[in-house]
Order: structure tokens, then sequence, then C-alpha cells
């Protein structure tokens, strides 16, 4: 018959912690609460689902401005779709799209531009206004 592990520190003073002033205070876990969760305890704090919170300077929400964007290769892929949809017009070659019924506020250029599009936003970053106007199209502001 074996030893029980409820018995192994029996009549022993401190159970194996040292002498008794070691498990004395907070300091012995690591502070007391919510303490070291962006320093120590981050893992613990990850894996219990604490917002950690943030430092320095956060820029007040009103003055954010959210800009959807959308790229030129991306409006060349869907030209055909949008024409189904009735979100464009095909006209003499020409696909006239609107982007600002789309909520959509700015065109950035990645991707490669094969069809003649007139497009209408908002903004355009310079190299989609290069590669639009390259392929025979134009950029139009509202």
């Amino acid at each position: 018959m074996s030893k029980s592990n409820t018995k192994k520190f029996r009549g022993s003073r401190t159970c194996g912690g040292g002498t008794h002033k070691n498990r004395r205070g907070a300091g012995n876990r690591g502070g007391r609460g919510r303490a070291g969760i962006c320093k120590h305890h981050a893992v613990r704090a990850i894996l219990l689902g604490y917002d950690q919170g943030r430092h320095g300077f956060t820029r007040p929400p009103k003055t954010i401005k959210h800009v959807s964007v959308v790229n030129v290769g991306e409006l060349d892929e869907l030209a055909d779709e949008l024409v189904l949809d009735g979100l464009a017009q095909l006209e003499d070659g020409q696909y006239r799209i609107d982007l600002t019924c789309l909520d959509i506020d700015k065109v950035l250029g990645t991707g490669r531009v094969t069809k003649k599009l007139a497009v209408t936003a908002y903004e355009f970053s310079g190299l989609a206004k290069e590669k639009i106007e390259a392929a025979g199209g134009s950029c139009l502001e509202p």
C-alpha cells in the first residue's frame, strides 16, 4: 500500500514552500487581480480574453476617417458583372462605373487594366489614374 498525496506534507509547517516567509503577500503570485497583463502575465491575459488596453496616444474616434477603397484590377475583372447587375453601363466599348453610388470613396492602383473604363469616384491614387488613362479610359470626379 503506497502513501497517498494528502498525507505527504502532514506535520510539515510550510508544505514544501521553503521558509515561512516565502509565500507571504501577493508578490509570490505576480501581483493581485489583473496586474501584469501587458507584461509578465500577457499569455494569461490573452487566454482569459482580457482587453489589454492601449499605451500612448490614441486618436479620438470622431477624427478617424474611414475610407472605402477598390483596386483598378478588381474593377477591370468585375466590369462585366457590374453591367449585368445594373451597377454600370457599357457604351461604345467603354464601361461607365459610378463608384459614388456604391459607397466607394477611393480607387487604388493595384492590378492590371485591360478594358476601357470611365470611373467616377471621389479620389484616385496617382497610379490608378495613370493605369486607367493608359488603357484609354477616364477618371471623373463628381
